[in-house]
């Protein structure tokens, strides 16, 4: 139970420090530019308040993932679209679409019923070392494969790869975090710093924000978001198997179960991310045009 709600204070905070931090940007009554802009967001203590919500949310998840396992802490995350999606309703009165609140309860239930029904356990502080190694390489060579391939071809085709890309290595940042949490409890916070797992985080975590802001960048976050929402937890808990050895239920009909329900909770998720309106402006907001073709 600690583990979940550390998790849901991690994507409570990731959705808190989203809103805050776009209507701080978008409120200057001066649109200014360059430092000028600068000056005016570091002064602005909304936006100041969405950098604490971003610490928060490391410390939430590096806390969750230290206590529980990664294959019940990385699906959580996935609420902070509900979060946000309840935050622009409530904070900034947005009209949202039914079609969009079905789609975050479903995500909600679904997930719940995975957590419930599969029932993960198992899990170790510290992996072999041909684990770490084969996980890393395959996950950063999936990852820049598919950056590759999100260098040319449409805006969409950019995107959906240069999101999958995104969502692998942020799933291999969190297997960071929780190696770097065990050897601060173990070794304190300076003895941290003479072993490798905090060093690859803060390397892997900039690569993951850079193809982040690229993949918004390229193409629609209609098209982005669903590929990060989606393949993060899936990569996370193929990697929380392969590394930490966390198994799940051995009934074939709870297992079955929980396949099922992660996968609705997969699509859910996806459609919630496509449905939420692309802008946080007040008012009626008009049903997201279609994407362009694919090449």
């Amino acid at each position: 139970m600690v583990t979940i709600l550390f998790a849901l204070g991690a994507a409570f905070s990731n959705a808190l420090n989203m809103v805050t931090q776009h209507i701080a940007s978008t409120s200057d009554p001066g649109h200014s530019k360059g430092w000028q802009f600068v000056r005016y967001l570091v002064s602005n203590p909304l936006w100041l308040f969405g950098w604490v919500a971003l610490a928060g949310s490391f410390i939430f998840q590096a806390l969750a993932l230290h206590n529980g396992q990664m294959s019940v802490v990385q699906p959580l995350l996935v609420t902070e679209l509900v979060f946000a999606l309840v935050l622009r309703r409530l904070w900034i009165r947005q009209q949202i679409r039914n079609l969009t609140w079905w789609a975050a309860g479903v995500t909600c239930a679904s997930l719940a019923l995975f957590v419930a029904v599969s029932e993960p356990t198992g899990g170790h502080a510290q992996p072999t070392s041909s684990a770490w190694v084969g996980a890393t390489i395959a996950s950063g060579g999936a990852a820049a494969i598919l950056a590759l391939v999100g260098r040319t071809g449409s805006p969409v085709r950019r995107a959906a790869a240069l999101g999958a890309a995104t969502a692998i290595l942020w799933a291999l940042v969190a297997t960071f975090i929780k190696a770097m949490t065990d050897t601060l409890t173990q070794f304190g916070v300076f003895g941290m710093f003479t072993h490798w797992p905090v060093y690859a985080l803060i390397v892997v975590s900039i690569l993951a924000e850079l193809l982040d802001q690229t993949a918004l960048h390229v193409g629609p976050l209609s098209v982005s978001q669903p590929f990060i929402v989606i393949v993060d937890p899936v990569v996370s808990i193929v990697l929380s198997v392969w590394i930490f050895d966390e198994v799940f239920t051995e009934n074939p009909f709870r297992l079955t179960v929980g396949i099922v329900s992660f996968a609705v909770m997969c699509a859910a998720a996806a459609v919630l991310a496509r449905t939420t309106p692309a802008t946080m402006e007040r008012g009626p907001v008009a049903a997201p045009s279609p994407p362009p073709g694919r090449n």
